[in-house]
């Protein structure tokens, strides 16, 4: 009977065809695995007689050494088969994989921070980097002597000639957004300003001559202070988290009065004091206040009707707070050892 089954399971080994390599693998189970088909013969080998053995043991290891060279053999036409399909690509498309890339950490936060103020209720605007001095300043309640109007501060675009032309600038915040807005739409307004700003500054690990802001404007009837303090109290939270204290300090602004820059208590000691926060338990990250009347009245809004707040905020800085960037100058550098660090953040 073993005579038989070894002959029959023989038969069906020099028949055997495979695909691919999961075909190929479940016949190497069926036959040669530890409960396959031969090892199963082996263990009826056992009860057989003295004068068998000899002769049955020959065939039995003829027949696994069959199995052995049947499912070497359909392994290399598998292999010469796929190594054939794989000559057959198009040299010229791009080496996979292809590394991906991710956002900037500026980018990763401008989109937190509007995210934050959109769910507030605040829509975009936006506005040209190139501006004149009628809305960076004049309109924003800038007195015609005011330092920020200086050469030393505000980059002037030049002329054909060569000639530096004054009323031409590099907006030096976006706050000239907030009054191209105020010109051409009423009461409500709420917004929120992003972009890239430019001021004439030594560029050090503390400041650039170029980074990225968000200001924020509501105006409409009956606005308060305590509006505007719960507004950034539910940012800084949202932000840094639930934990997150503020506190408002007098400053001065000239398109706002009263005018505050708002702390946070620090993220990294909760407020204990440490190197970071220079053992305050607070760290700076905007100024803010009531909208100046004069500046409603400069953009063709009835400041006896209408109040509003205003706030504007460094994105460089709340990344540094957020990733702790001590270098300024890393975001503009395009190191990409240090852009990889921000793949997870995405």
């Amino acid at each position: 009977m073993l005579k038989e089954n070894i002959q029959q399971v023989l038969a069906e080994i020099e028949q055997l065809k495979a695909n691919n390599e999961k075909e190929l693998e479940d016949l190497r189970i069926k036959y040669l695995s530890k409960k396959g088909a031969i090892t199963n013969l082996m263990n009826e080998f056992r009860n057989v007689s003295a004068e068998q053995k000899r002769e049955l043991g020959i065939a039995l290891n003829k027949l696994k050494t069959e199995a052995q060279d049947k499912i070497n053999q359909l392994r290399e036409q598998i292999q010469t088969k796929c190594a054939a399909v794989d000559t057959d690509i198009d040299l010229t498309r791009t080496a996979y994989p292809t590394p991906l890339g991710t956002r900037h950490p500026i980018s990763l936060v401008r989109n937190e921070i509007i995210d934050i103020f959109t769910r507030l209720g605040f829509s975009l605007a936006d506005g040209p980097e190139v501006e004149d001095d009628l809305h960076v300043f004049t309109k924003m309640n800038f007195a015609a002597d005011h330092p920020a109007r200086d050469m030393q501060d505000t980059f002037f675009v030049e002329d054909s000639k060569g000639s530096v032309e004054k009323n031409v600038i590099l907006r030096s915040h976006t706050s000239s957004v907030q009054a191209r807005v105020m010109e051409h739409q009423q009461p409500p307004i709420r917004v929120i300003c992003p972009g890239r700003v430019y001021r004439n500054e030594t560029i050090t690990a503390r400041a650039h001559c170029f980074f990225h802001q968000v200001e924020g404007l509501y105006i409409d009837k009956n606005v308060s202070f305590a509006d505007l303090k719960q507004v950034l109290l539910l940012f800084a939270q949202e932000m840094f988290g639930k934990d997150t204290q503020i506190r408002l300090r007098p400053s001065y602004f000239p398109f706002t009065e009263p005018s505050a820059e708002m702390d946070i208590s620090c993220h990294i000691c909760g407020g204990k004091g440490c190197s970071f926060c220079k053992n305050t338990g607070w760290v700076e990250i905007l100024g803010c206040g009531m909208v100046d009347p004069n500046v409603l009245e400069l953009c063709g809004i009835d400041s006896k009707v209408y109040s509003g707040y205003a706030f504007g905020l460094g994105i460089e800085r709340i990344t540094n707070l957020k990733y702790m960037v001590k270098d300024l100058r890393m975001f503009s550098e395009n190191d990409e050892r240090f852009l990889n660090e921000f793949v997870s953040a995405n």
